[in-house]
């Protein structure tokens, strides 16, 4: 048995690999490592495969100076401005997408965070869908306080979206208006408040494959299980739009990486996933086992209906994880 074989076999059985040997995996060859990361999540996933939706619910004019980002008042990238999206506009998509397959769904909003008017307009709108329908709900509002939180629970959000987006070491280099532990502080609150955490990052900011695996070692601290997984979509206008494009194979030999850190999680396919050869239906057979499906915030994604297809020819059946 090979030395990769008998870690899968451990991962299997409980065991929480260290950074060391999440490195040496990331150099073993592709073929092994995405079979034996495909393994780990047949035995502790199944066939369950986790899809959600998000709407773009308030757009750009971000204080905010994250390098990757259209969003970002601070830079002159092509994106569409505009304020809270009303409730009936949010509802509709809702409805749309819940009526096509969706079981989870998110309004994601541009800035640092809401403020309290803000909030109690989403929040009505959030109570608005759950009347109408059995989706379950998420939401991306930046960095709330706690009692921002306990509003959000109240009105039937059970998950809360909080990207670290890349390493402690790195973050420094990408976004300087907040910090790493803003974020930490933001996801230990939502925690503390009953919210399941949703939580990852994006590849090809220039980071290291070991600032990947500090960011995911990170969350598995916290007890993250849904981590979305951004492959960098260089936006003119934006400081890293020159970065070069990840490869295929780098993309999934970290999908694999990660897999093996969280053997039990949802290793969720997000932005960028469209850059890939296959739309990500190989890396949905090498430890992947959720996506982000439809539109992104300000490019376009996969459609939902497509989407099921694939998850279909891979095996898997559309259930929340």
């Amino acid at each position: 048995m090979s030395y990769i074989q008998s870690l899968k076999n451990n991962v299997i059985n409980g065991y929480r690999i260290t950074k060391v040997e999440a490195l040496l995996l990331y150099d073993w060859p592709l073929d092994e490592l995405l079979v034996l990361a495909n393994e780990i999540r047949q035995v502790l996933s199944k066939n369950s495969f986790d899809i959600c939706t998000i709407i773009n619910g308030k757009s750009g004019n971000c204080s905010e100076d994250c390098k990757y980002c259209a969003q970002s008042v601070n830079y002159k990238a092509c994106v569409e401005d505009y304020s809270l999206l009303c409730e009936e506009e949010i509802l509709k998509c809702a409805l749309s997408n819940y009526q096509k397959g969706v079981l989870r769904f998110s309004v994601v909003t541009s800035g640092r965070s809401l403020n309290n008017h803000e909030l109690l307009d989403i929040c009505s709108t959030y109570k608005s869908i759950k009347e109408k329908c059995n989706l379950s709900l998420c939401a991306s509002h930046g960095l709330l306080t706690y009692e921002q939180f306990k509003l959000l629970k109240k009105a039937g959000v059970t998950r809360y979206h909080c990207n670290l987006e890349t390493s402690r070491r790195f973050f420094p280099n990408i976004c300087t208006t907040h910090t790493y532990d803003d974020k930490i502080t933001a996801i230990k609150n939502a925690q503390q408040v009953g919210f399941e955490i949703c939580s990852g990052g994006i590849m090809g900011l220039g980071e290291e494959f070991e600032d990947r695996v500090d960011m995911v070692m990170d969350l598995r601290a916290l007890g993250v299980r849904s981590i979305p997984v951004n492959i960098l979509n260089p936006i003119k206008g934006t400081p890293l739009e020159h970065n070069p494009m990840l490869s295929d194979e780098e993309v999934l030999r970290t999908i694999a990486v990660f897999r093996f850190i969280i053997p039990d999680g949802a290793i969720r396919l997000a932005g960028g996933r469209g850059l890939l050869a296959d739309k990500g239906k190989r890396a949905f057979l090498s430890g992947a086992n959720a996506a982000i499906t439809g539109d992104m915030l300000t490019t376009s994604g996969i459609s939902i209906k497509e989407d099921i297809e694939i998850i279909s020819d891979c095996g898997y059946k559309v259930q929340m994880l």
